[in-house]
């Protein structure tokens, strides 16, 4: 789709899955390498049991699908040489990890001047603006940052991240999408533009809408490891079983109560239930729960009640009942169980390519998602070093342009997508100007209406931060999908549309025959996604459920924890955070390859395939090593210190990391307390091996100061160092109010309430924030203005019950 881009990457680690995302959608991707070659090239794990630059499970992960350039900065022929090639690619992609690449005239003013047509993506900590800039930072202090770290461990300990790294992940994601939307605006000016990610603004998303709380006058969640903390109390998701650990998605009302009603009767029927949960209804419970109404020793006993029932029954006992009795369960995977799946054998999701190094083949991950005209051909290896010799052909400089309007104006999305994932990538496409008709309905209300944070802290259908923050500027339908007249209104809909989106289980759209065999004979040039947990076909392909079972099933709940306790997980549904960062680029892709052919296509996206490409060199490990990750904490496999320790006060962190022997030395001064001299912490490797010593004599230190100081200290010494933000810390936070991250927009009755702002900024053409629709306030705009009926057909629909 994407083979007529060329691509400069000058990335390394998280942010590079930027260029592999392109890669993936066929556009040619050169990687250009400091002399010696990307620092990931040294990283455990490797192929085998000795270092060797050429057998870095890390590099390969990061890399698959490009070439390798060579450029010396300190030779004025290769300077220039890196000059002619960024005038002859389409996209040029940075993190700051090609050292001096700034210094050598590499920023994005320099490059927008030689190269006008040039897009420009920067991936870094926190932005290229602000007073955090050039913060020192580490993947685990942006993750601290983020404010999704707050939400993330066990209450008595500190706040955690995933043991794979993923802030940059999330960030180069945003880049992807970024870069494909710019791509899109170029199609009318010929120019370029820069688009700036900042890591700490991506890496947000994966705290749902939670950072909103304090701006809307609700109180905000704290961690409980395995689940939440609201109200005082816990919500626990994750339980023991026989042969490991199950999810079970321990939420209420409509319509997630019924399921949590159905798991209650199973453990009835087994003799486990007790008296207090048989007279519970568990579609109300939710609402009790939340006002104090039950006691918090009894909603204790019960999920002690829980875990006495899973410890009796093993992982697959669990997933066979969840199709049976329609659960919202699943087991905890580990590498193994994935590569050992059924589903993902079923779908051809492990692809073994013929990688230099690996005499075997390297069994990796395959397509992130499932094209039906252009399927994604997974092939390319990661590259030796050097190893492109090839030459690009300069691009003409273009006219310049009076003015340039949103890059997706006149793109018509139909929106049948609920919950998270789904709505935060039709969102995207509205902030960028496309029109984006959603549908919903008051018969069937969509889940996340019922989601807090809310407005003053009460609930109500029009409320909910959670739901209207991934709803912004879109126009909504009430439309009853469950009469002929509104699957006719539909059927009209997608005849106007270019793109569907939809993120139900495939059983729900083929009944109400909107699913992609029944549209396609009427609209061949559609572009349809189809976002579902475990994708369109395979035997759990009726898998219905939210992002915290898609991210049990894709591995992260498993690597998420302490190494002496039951894994936490990330916060929540994390899946739904991380595959609207392949649903994107996929989406524009797909136009892309329909606006030069004609053809449109289905794109089967598994939000549990796409997001285990996050776990990167975790899954070689196993299919290379026979190595299966479990959690470690906050620890990293590379370095110590990095670790998150408290501070002065209560529930005051700081995350610090010391990547290298500099930052190492300069904490070591900065706390003044004889590490320097201790033979424990004399090299790398030593404190690698002594990180528990370590950490503790750092914890220590830090209890004697507040944040402020720690920040400031070890910022003025280039050691990596944030604070682990909540909520109203977000609000207060420099950075983020520098970069204009809270937005007021209006929402219904409420008048303007603070949102947060696209997850990059485009330099000539940015993202515009319009308000979150109320239930089917725009019936009328869209039945009259976009479809061309008139009143008497309206009137007939909603007699019909069809229009809500």
């Amino acid at each position: 789709m994407l083979s007529h881009l060329r691509v400069l990457d000058l990335t390394d680690s998280g942010a590079s899955v930027a260029g592999r995302i392109l890669s993936d959608l066929g556009a040619e991707v050169l990687l250009a390498e400091p002399n010696g070659g990307a620092s990931s090239r040294r990283l455990a794990p490797f192929a085998g049991d000795e270092p060797d630059p050429e057998r870095s499970l890390e590099f390969w992960a990061t890399h698959r699908g490009k070439r390798s350039t060579v450029i010396d900065l300190s030779s004025e022929p290769d300077r220039a040489r890196l000059r002619a090639l960024a005038c002859a690619a389409d996209v040029w992609i940075d993190d700051r990890s090609f050292p001096g690449l700034r210094a050598a005239g590499f920023g994005p003013a320099e490059l927008a001047a030689r190269a006008p047509a040039l897009v420009v993506a920067t991936v870094t900590p926190f932005g290229e603006t602000g007073p955090k800039r050039d913060w020192a930072a580490s993947d685990l202090t942006v993750t601290a940052s983020s404010h999704a770290m707050w939400m993330t461990g066990d209450a008595d300990r500190a706040p955690l991240a995933c043991s794979v790294p993923q802030a940059f992940l999330h960030a180069g994601g945003d880049a992807a999408s970024g870069i494909m939307i710019a791509l899109e605006e170029r199609k009318r000016s010929g120019l370029g533009q820069h688009v700036d990610v900042s890591a700490q603004i991506s890496m947000m998303q994966s705290g749902q809408s939670g950072v909103l709380a304090a701006g809307w006058n609700a109180p905000q969640m704290s961690r409980s490891g395995g689940g939440v903390a609201v109200a005082g109390s816990r919500l626990r998701f994750i339980y023991p079983c026989k042969d490991g650990f199950v999810n079970l998605t321990l939420l209420f009302g409509v319509p997630i109560g019924y399921s949590t009603q159905r798991f209650f009767d199973w453990m009835d029927e087994e003799g486990m239930s007790s008296d207090f949960i048989r007279a519970q209804d568990f579609v109300a419970y939710g609402a009790k729960f939340l006002t104090g109404k039950v006691a918090n020793e009894d909603h204790e006993e019960m999920m002690n009640a829980i875990e006495r029932f899973t410890r009796t029954k093993t992982k697959a006992e669990f997933f066979a009942a969840a199709f049976e009795r329609k659960l919202l369960l699943v087991p905890l995977s580990d590498a193994r169980d994935l590569v050992e799946s059924e589903q993902l054998a079923s779908r051809d999701f492990w692809r073994t390519i013929d990688q230099p190094g690996c005499d075997e083949g390297l069994k990796t991950p395959g397509p992130f998602a499932r094209f039906g005209a252009t399927p994604l051909t997974i092939d390319a290896p990661a590259p030796t070093l050097d190893d492109w010799s090839g030459s690009w052909t300069p691009i003409d400089p273009p006219a310049p342009q009076p003015s340039r309007g949103l890059p997706l104006e006149g793109l018509k999305v139909l929106d049948f997508t609920w919950v998270y994932a789904g709505p935060a990538v039709t969102r995207q496409l509205a902030d960028f100007g496309a029109t984006v008709v959603k549908v919903e309905s008051a018969t069937a209300l969509e889940a996340l209406r019922s989601n807090g944070p809310f407005v003053n802290d009460v609930p109500g259908v029009e409320n909910s931060a959670n739901y209207s923050n991934v709803n912004l500027g879109k126009q909504s339908l009430g439309l009853n999908l469950k009469t002929p007249e509104g699957i006719d209104v539909a059927r009209r809909l997608i005849d106007w549309a270019d793109v569907v989106v939809e993120n139900f289980s495939p059983k729900a759209m083929k009944d109400f025959g909107l699913d992609w065999e029944s549209v396609r004979e009427r609209r061949p040039d559609l572009v349809m996604l189809s976002s579902s947990l475990a994708g369109g076909t395979g035997p759990e392909k009726l898998l219905a459920g939210y992002g915290t079972m898609g991210s049990a099933l894709a591995g992260f709940g498993f690597v998420t924890g302490w190494p002496d306790r039951r894994p936490s997980a990330p916060y929540m549904a994390y899946t739904d955070y991380v595959s609207p960062r392949f649903a994107t680029p996929a989406i524009l892709a797909a136009l892309e390859h329909r606006n030069r052919t004609g053809e449109g296509q289905h794109i089967d996206l598994s939000q549990a395939e796409c997001s285990m490409h996050f776990l990167g060199a975790a899954l070689l490990d196993y299919t290379v090593n026979g190595e299966i990750l479990s959690a470690r904490g906050n620890a990293s496999p590379h370095y110590a210190p990095n670790g998150v320790y408290a501070a002065d006060g209560e529930e005051q962190w700081v995350a610090i990391s010391a990547p290298d022997d500099a930052c190492w030395t300069a904490l070591a001064r900065v706390a003044d307390r004889g590490w320097a001299d201790d033979r424990r912490f004399e090299t790398a490797l030593a404190r690698l091996e002594s990180f528990e010593a370590l950490d503790a004599e750092i914890d220590a230190w830090t209890r004697t100061l507040g944040v402020d100081e720690l920040e400031k200290r070890l910022q003025d010494a280039a050691v990596p160092v944030h604070r682990v933000i909540d909520s109203p810390g977000a609000f207060a936070d420099p950075q983020l109010e520098a970069r204009q991250h809270f937005v007021p927009v209006e929402y219904g009755a409420h008048g303007p309430l603070p949102y947060e702002a696209t997850r990059c900024v485009l330099s000539a053409t940015p993202g515009v924030l319009s308000p979150c629709p109320t239930l089917g306030q725009h019936n009328q705009e869209i039945l009259q203005g976009i479809l061309g009926l008139d009143d008497d057909a309206v009137t007939e629909l909603v007699i019909a019950g069809a229009i809500e």
